[in-house]
Parts: C-alpha cells; structure tokens; sequence
C-alpha cells in the first residue's frame, strides 16, 4: 500500500519539480534571457536539494517512515539530476544555434572538453548499470569516479561555452 504521508508528498513534489526544470529552458526568449533561465533552474534544483534534506528528516522526526519512501526518495534524487542534466543538455543546444544564427557557430564548436565529458559520462554509465565486477574492476566504484569527472566537466563546458558567447550577448540578432 502507497502510503501518502507528508515526508512521501514532499518527495513526490521533488519529482513534480522535473517538468519545471526543464520546461524554464523552453520558454521564449522574450519571456526570460538565458541568464535569468539559469537563474531560475538553479534555484528549482537548490529547492529540490532542501526537500531531499526535508522529506529524510520529516520521516524521522515524525516517525513516518514507509517503504514507499525508501523506495521513492532515491529515484526523486535520479530523476531531479537527470532532468537537470537534460536542461543543461537543452540550454547549450540553445546557445549554439544561437551563436549559429549571428555567425559564430565555430566560437561554440565542440571543445575538447566537452568531448572528455561525453566520454566519461560514456563510459560511467554502462559501468554503473553493470553494477558488479568485470576482470577484477569494480565497475560500480570506478563508474561512480567517471561520472563525478563528467559532473565536473558538465560545469567545466557549460562555463567555457557560456565565455565565448558572452561577447555576442549585447548584440541584437
């Protein structure tokens, strides 16, 4: 039985959070400029993070701990990074067309960083999802290594891509 308890709200709103989170990067360009979407995606993603604390200790201090919470808490967790993770995916599509149609796509080109990223997060994924050892490797360990330098490389890329358009930013299209 799903049991609908406050800390098991809170976490449902975590998830509820996702569309939102995405959908900031998909709103027109009249409505909000690219600076005030990240703005807002990080602040979606940095409550998101507060009802992770929330809803664990809501469970515990009000003793309403479930099974069903056990279970939903860690899939908001994956749910919240993957859909912020796609925004980010979303918002770097965005600003290379972008640049495209001022004729700067090359300024936005592929970097080599972004490159590593991919391979890495290439790599962690299927050794994460093998979940056990492979001629002596713990795939898990050393896929959780791979998509942390991905993570940092996320923010590495989006950061070096977001420079080189800077300069174009002021300019009317």
């Amino acid at each position: 039985m799903i049991v609908l308890n406050i800390p098991n709200l809170i976490t449902l709103s975590r998830i509820v959070l996702i569309p939102l989170l995405i959908g900031i990067y998909y709103l027109p360009a009249e409505w909000l400029t690219d600076g005030e979407k990240d703005m807002i995606a990080t602040g979606i993603f940095i409550l998101a993070g507060i009802t992770d604390w929330l809803d664990g200790y809501l469970a515990r201090r009000l003793n309403q701990m479930s099974a069903f919470g056990a279970f939903l808490d860690p899939v908001a967790d994956k749910l919240i990074v993957v859909g912020a993770l796609v925004g980010r995916e979303v918002a770097i599509s965005a600003l290379r067309e972008w640049m495209a149609k001022v004729g700067q796509a090359r300024s936005v080109a592929v970097a080599f960083i972004g490159k590593l990223k991919t391979v890495s997060q290439m790599i962690a994924i299927p050794l994460l999802l093998f979940h056990d050892r492979l001629f002596g490797l713990d795939c898990q360990w050393w896929g959780t290594i791979l998509i942390n330098v991905a993570a940092v490389l996320t923010v590495a890329s989006m950061v070096y891509y977001l420079r080189k358009a800077l300069p174009y930013a002021a300019t009317r299209s």
